[in-house]
């Protein structure tokens, strides 16, 4: 739970980011932070990569409570009605704020959500060209929805599976084993599918994407139970780090464009950036096991608000940096009041959200135990 509170917090900071460097986004701010973008640069490759491979830590160890059919009920509970409701209530601002922003958009909110928002097709095209409703952030609780479905249908049909496979892996990843393969698979699909099939978020077509998440939500739920690879994880972290290291430097190098074009720059690039990414991720997850094992009443309050806030935090900061365009604060100010604003409205959200049944399942909390002859029972959500 701490890694899944880590790898969430790492986004919202690094949607706050977005407001301020050259990479393309709902909104900007009118400042301009160049050295942000190196800082971003570390998180870029492995962040979705990290959150993803938690899901599949936390989907094992949720099957285990659940017989197959309930778990993917619950999954199904605890992700498709937050998504849905995301996509009606939640993300219409960042759309209307974008519309706003890039095409000087001339009528209200209302207009544009019943005559634009909920038009079922794209819209404003050329440039931006949205599809509408559109789930923005929301996309990652999709990919993890259809993921679970797909193993769920495996391990329907073949129940062994996890346990069978989680053991195979684990005798092929003993030793340094561990940094390299996955790091071999991570690169391949940099290499050979991302220049097909760029990052859209899309679901259909996004074949790269799914590459590179479907593996890394596999390896978090196939190696789950495996504890002698978490035991190596963690006694190999400082490896992992130190070679993450010098693979973000030769990452950079490229990035940069210090080194002249080529095919082979091509190969060396890809193979880099897969390679980094395991490498990250190994070392996050190894110092994450010796440093941030403690339980204790915070740690317990995050894993609960982590999903909440997560639905709620992109459209905060969209919102926040929109109001206080033109108010000619510096860049320190402004940023700190949309990471206060933003953390503040999600906290406030959370804990209204929590206290009313109703609202619980909309922001992917579980229905409150219910006490059935004085024992609490839980709904398996």
């Amino acid at each position: 739970s701490a890694k899944v509170v880590l790898a969430f917090g790492l986004l919202i900071f690094y949607h706050v980011g977005m407001l301020y460097v050259s990479w393309g986004f709902h909104i900007k701010s009118e400042h301009r932070l160049t050295w942000l973008e190196p800082v971003m640069l570390v998180l870029n490759p492995w962040r979705l990569s990290l959150l993803f491979l938690v899901s599949g830590v936390a989907s094992r160890f949720m099957l285990g409570k659940y017989r197959l059919a309930a778990f993917a009920r619950a999954r199904s509970v605890r992700l498709l009605i937050p998504l849905i409701f995301g996509m009606l209530v939640i993300v219409p601002p960042q759309s209307y704020l974008q519309i706003v922003e890039s095409l000087g958009y001339p009528a209200g909110f209302a207009d544009y959500y019943l005559h634009d928002y909920l038009a079922f097709s794209a819209q404003f095209c050329p440039n931006p060209c949205i599809v509408q409703p559109t789930w923005n952030h929301l996309w990652f609780v999709l990919y993890l929805w259809v993921y679970t479905m797909a193993l769920a249908g495996v391990l329907y049909v073949w129940p062994a599976a996890a346990e069978w496979i989680g053991e195979r892996l684990t005798a092929v990843h003993a030793g340094p084993w561990l940094l390299v393969l996955p790091c071999l698979l991570f690169a391949a699909w940099r290499l050979f599918l991302s220049p097909i099939f760029p990052s859209t978020h899309a679901l259909f077509g996004d074949w790269y994407d799914h590459a590179d998440y479907a593996t890394a939500f596999l390896i978090g739920f196939l190696l789950a139970r495996e504890g002698g690879i978490w035991r190596d994880l963690e006694r190999q972290r400082w490896t992992a780090l130190t070679l993450a290291a010098a693979f973000f430097a030769a990452f950079v190098l490229v990035y940069a464009g210090l080194l002249p074009r080529s095919p082979m720059l091509r190969w060396f690039a890809g193979s880099v950036y897969g390679c980094y990414q395991w490498l990250a991720m190994a070392a996050v997850l190894g110092f994450a096991r010796r440093h941030l094992t403690a339980d204790g009443p915070v740690r317990r309050y995050l894993t609960d608000a982590i999903f909440p806030y997560y639905i709620v935090h992109q459209t905060a900061i969209i919102v926040i940096a929109h109001a206080l365009q033109g108010s000619g604060l510096p860049v320190g100010s402004e940023a700190a009041i949309v990471i206060s604003g933003t953390a503040l409205t999600c906290l406030v959200t959370y804990e209204i959200a929590r206290r009313i049944a109703w609202l619980r399942p909309l922001f992917g909390l579980r229905m409150e135990p219910r006490s059935v002859g004085g024992i609490a029972q839980q709904q398996p959500a």
